[in-house]
């Protein structure tokens, strides 16, 4: 979907796993990554939301990214630094 003041939103459909607003993420086109930067807006109908789960539809705009096409795939992921802790 196209919106002036935001840019594209793609339509969803979460497969697995959540999406989450501010989460990294890869946009893959014919099994290759074209894209990887931040959920900038998830939306759930006509609410903004953190987060959607397993099941339910959603939109995504991607920051700084507006060439989605049907049939591309966005896996959303975090980076979690772990402190080392010695034994």
């Amino acid at each position: 979907f196209d919106i002036s003041s935001i840019g594209r939103i793609a339509g969803c459909y979460v497969r697995d796993g959540s999406m989450r607003r501010g989460a990294m993420a890869r946009v893959k086109r014919d099994g290759e990554q074209i894209f990887e930067g931040k959920i900038e807006t998830l939306r759930r109908g006509e609410d903004d939301v953190s987060e959607v789960e397993q099941g339910y539809e959603c939109g995504i705009n991607l920051k700084g990214f507006n060439d989605v096409q049907v049939g591309d795939a966005i896996e959303c992921y975090r980076i979690k630094e772990i402190r080392r802790t010695l034994s």
